[in-house]
């Protein structure tokens, strides 16, 4: 019931009176001013004015279960399970994923203690500023196209942000979201899989929202969106706005069992599109210029003699992007 008293004051400009809410949720009086006083205490500015009832003042950054609830639209996120620390929120989504829990549930946390990115590397998580979150995803696919989530996610990343925050940030292959050369977002995707079929996948993501500032050693790689466009973001509506754009792109990629109908929005909003690029693989590295992703999610890399490579995977560094001139 907290969630949708909420989600009524948020939609409505006027005062809201007790009786009203009172008929609309079969509830007494007594239980409306208990919901009330408990939104209060977790920081919503709700005003209660005797014969006119209650209105929500502003919208705060408050991140609890209750606020997330209340920002979603669609199907994914609609069980939402939500800590104020923890130390993963992709370990603890795998944890629920192997207890049986349904496909779209949301774990989101408001501190991460043990967030990673690729190759283990550890994600800066002070509480109060980002945006932790991982979905739990059962798709009825082979284990091979999985990775092509990541892409799926960078999109509704891109999206989500543009939607919220008014800033039109860039992907660099696969799944990093980048301003101004820096980067705003690292996705994770991990699976757990058998030959023939897909038991679950978790797709996590970090994204830097209100930080105004870096630590050193990483202050000219990463920036985040109170950095780049000087205001503050309330991240239950940047996560639920991301959620409503993956939900839109999972669709069109389970449709098709591949990424056949996002190449084009994709590679119109990939920042290594027609760039040089260097390819660091395990048997050497090389430089070519990016054309785009394939319907796999393979960036193809045209080379000086003409030939045109398929990258499934390895470290992608474009020229200008985190300190590579």
């Amino acid at each position: 019931m907290k969630t949708e008293i909420l989600k009524l004051l948020k939609e409505s400009d006027e005062y809201i009176s007790g009786q009203e809410i009172c008929q609309r949720f079969h509830v007494s009086r007594t239980a409306v001013w208990k919901v009330i006083r408990q939104l209060q205490e977790e920081g919503y500015q709700i005003e209660a004015v005797r014969n006119k009832g209650y209105h929500l003042l502003e919208s705060c950054d408050i991140m609890t279960k209750t606020e997330i609830e209340s920002c979603i639209r669609g199907q994914f996120g609609r069980i939402v399970d939500f800590h104020e620390s923890i130390d993963s929120t992709n370990l603890r989504a795998r944890r629920l994923a192997e207890e049986g829990a349904g496909s779209e549930t949301l774990v989101a946390a408001d501190a991460q203690e043990a967030g990673r990115g690729r190759r283990g590397r550890s994600w800066v998580s002070p509480p109060g500023k980002n945006i932790f979150m991982s979905l739990i995803l059962r798709p009825d696919i082979l284990p091979a196209k999985a990775s092509m989530l990541t892409l799926v996610a960078a999109l509704a990343v891109r999206d989500g942000i543009e939607s919220v925050a008014g800033l039109s940030p860039v992907i660099k292959w696969p799944n990093d979201i980048v301003s101004n050369g820096k980067k705003l977002c690292g996705i994770l995707t991990e699976m757990s899989a058998e030959l023939e079929g897909i038991h679950y996948v978790v797709v996590g993501i970090g994204i830097n929202v209100n930080l105004e500032e870096f630590p050193l050693e990483v202050r000219d790689m990463a920036t985040s969106l109170f950095l780049e466009t000087g205001g503050k973001v309330v991240r239950s509506q940047l996560i639920a706005a991301v959620l409503e754009a993956f939900e839109h792109y999972y669709e069109e990629f389970i449709s098709q069992g591949d990424l056949s109908r996002l190449i084009s929005v994709y590679n119109k909003n990939m920042v290594n599109a027609g760039k040089e690029v260097r390819i660091l693989e395990p048997s050497g590295e090389y430089k070519g210029r990016a054309l785009g992703i394939n319907e796999k999610g393979e960036l193809l890399v045209e080379m000086p003699d003409g030939e045109v490579r398929h990258v499934i995977s390895g470290e992608v560094s474009v020229r200008g992007i985190y300190g590579y001139v």
